[in-house]
């Protein structure tokens, strides 16, 4: 089993082609993305660790979409002084299909 872990949006995930996953985020403007920054890639046999980064190793996706996450509640509140604040969060998101591992 090939799989690969990449880092964007400050995180680290594990892929394989054909995984989906939502990531934060990201500008694009094609319906392709190259994920250059891999951290770790294996096929099965032989394992390739970076350092940090394995060098010339790319995993290439299609984005599905872009969209917000359920929303959060945020409530601040001050005993005794009628002090209280409450607003929501909707995070932004990518959500995109690992195609292609290129170690």
């Amino acid at each position: 089993m090939t799989f690969a872990v990449i880092k964007t949006g400050g995180k680290q995930y594990k892929v394989a082609e054909g995984d989906v996953l939502s990531i934060e985020k990201i500008e694009h403007k094609d319906e392709k993305i190259v994920f250059d920054q891999v951290l770790l890639t294996s096929d099965g046999k032989e394992t390739k660790v970076g350092k940090p980064l394995v060098s010339g190793a790319k995993v290439e996706a299609r984005v599905l979409e872009d969209g917000k996450g359920k929303k959060k509640m945020v409530f601040r509140y001050k005993s005794k002084t009628r002090q209280r604040k409450k607003k929501g969060h909707r995070q932004p998101y990518t959500k995109v299909q690992i195609v292609k591992i290129l170690s």
